[in-house]
């Protein structure tokens, strides 16, 4: 068996375990309406001049928000629904882009309502979707904290799905943003956001001005969680 081999059956093993510790998550990532949700609000965002909002953010996020949650020691179900949070927190856009936290969180629940979905964990999940933006967001559990985290901390270049000629000051900072890391210290009594700019795009002040706000919401979200949040912009610490 070559390494290619190994490298595809570790992926398969791995696959099956996730989908024995989240079996909600797996579901619902599988669930139809929800997918259509997802692709249909990011169509929604684009035409409004917005990032990237689809599949390839829910799984940031997701990822994101399991690393967190694994890091500090929650067990697999409230993993479970801090997944299933992630995957549908934006699914809100569709309606519209104002208050999307809150119009998301009622779809998400007219979808797992049909699953038969305790009422526990739907509470939990509904939650922390409505509280993920800033603005309105608080972090009222340890999931909506960690979804907070793992949300506003998507900042990347692949997020920008303008052509450069119609760049505004947000696809300039995300676009400008060449790496993207979010890392819980060995302690685990600290979180930090690393990021790195090439500053032919974007400058480091452009993104405190976009930004502060869920900078903001970040560090309430990372206390919350028994933790210090740091933001550290092209090795230089600014939280």
């Amino acid at each position: 068996m070559d390494h290619s081999e190994n490298s595809e059956q570790e992926k398969s093993e791995q696959g099956r375990a996730d989908q024995e510790r989240f079996p909600l998550f797996e579901k619902v990532r599988r669930n139809e309406a929800a997918r259509m949700y997802i692709e249909a609000q990011n169509q929604a965002t684009k035409a409004l001049g917005y990032t990237e909002h689809g599949l390839a953010h829910v799984k940031v996020v997701a990822d994101r928000t399991r690393y967190i949650l694994e890091t500090l020691g929650e067990e697999d179900h409230v993993i479970d629904l801090a997944l299933t949070a992630a995957w549908l927190h934006d699914i809100g856009n569709i309606i519209n882009r104002v208050d999307h936290s809150q119009s998301g969180a009622l779809m998400a629940f007219q979808i797992l309502n049909e699953m038969g979905v305790p009422a526990a964990d739907t509470a939990q999940i509904i939650c922390a979707i409505g509280n993920h933006d800033e603005g309105s967001g608080v972090p009222v559990t340890r999931i909506s904290a960690a979804l907070i985290l793992a949300d506003k901390s998507d900042v990347r270049r692949s997020r920008v799905q303008q052509q450069e000629s119609d760049f505004d000051i947000h696809d300039r900072v995300n676009y400008s943003v060449t790496e993207s890391q979010l890392k819980i210290n060995q302690e685990h009594n600290g979180i930090k956001l690393k990021l790195h700019i090439d500053t032919r795009y974007g400058e480091i002040g452009d993104y405190f001005r976009i930004f502060m706000e869920r900078m903001l919401l970040c560090k309430q979200a990372a206390k919350s969680l028994g933790l210090e949040f740091h933001l550290i912009i092209n090795e230089m610490p600014l939280m």
